[in-house]
């Protein structure tokens, strides 16, 4: 029988419950950013970025299992918990474990995001692999993948928020790109559409 009072748990009820509240509130745009410049999908550049599981992480580590990537940071107020929890239950959903469809997190703030960071925030779900690395290394992997950000002007006390593309990367186990998960896309959609990237 599972432990139902372990801390991860009961940290994960909390950010759901969280995000009922922000559902109800409404998402705000402001962290739904794609430029039109700024085409979204994979180009398949080479990067380079450090692992919070544990060595490095590269284009060709995208092989082998099939992936959900997205682009966030630890101090997102919405679109990146909520991304976070929504892929947890798909996965739930589908009986998948991490060995059939891994998770993929890159932080766009490595100011901020130290790998210690990372890892903590990524905590209460186990498994997920967070990306982490210099300036240079960040805007590699966000051309790698067509992705964007865009660091808001500081207030008084030096706090700051990240415009960033918000949709999920479905990358197959060829390390191919699939298709996309829109931000706020219906459960239904999202799990046919993995449903798919797992057959491919």
């Amino acid at each position: 029988m599972a432990d139902t009072s372990s801390p991860a748990l009961a940290r994960f009820r909390i950010i759901l419950w969280t995000l009922v509240v922000v559902a109800a509130l409404g998402a705000t745009a402001l962290f739904i950013f794609r430029p039109p410049s700024a085409p979204l999908g994979v180009t398949g550049k080479p990067f380079t970025m450090e692992s919070t599981l544990g060595g490095a992480f590269t284009e060709a580590s995208l092989k082998g299992t099939p992936s959900l990537v997205f682009f966030g940071y630890t101090h997102c107020p919405d679109v990146c918990p909520t991304t976070l929890a929504e892929s947890t239950v798909w996965k739930q959903e589908l009986g998948l474990g991490n060995e059939q469809l891994r998770t993929i997190f890159v932080t766009v703030d490595p100011k901020r995001d130290t790998k210690q960071v990372l890892a903590d925030y990524l905590s209460p779900f186990p498994g997920t692999i967070g990306l982490v690395g210099s300036d240079e290394q960040t805007t590699a992997v966000k051309a790698s993948f067509g992705a964007a950000s865009e660091t808001t002007e500081p207030d008084a006390d030096g706090f700051y928020l990240v415009n960033h593309t918000a949709s999920v990367f479905l990358i197959n186990k060829d390390g191919n790109f699939e298709g996309t998960i829109a931000y706020g896309e219906g459960k239904e959609a999202a799990i046919a559409k993995i449903k798919k990237l797992i057959a491919s």
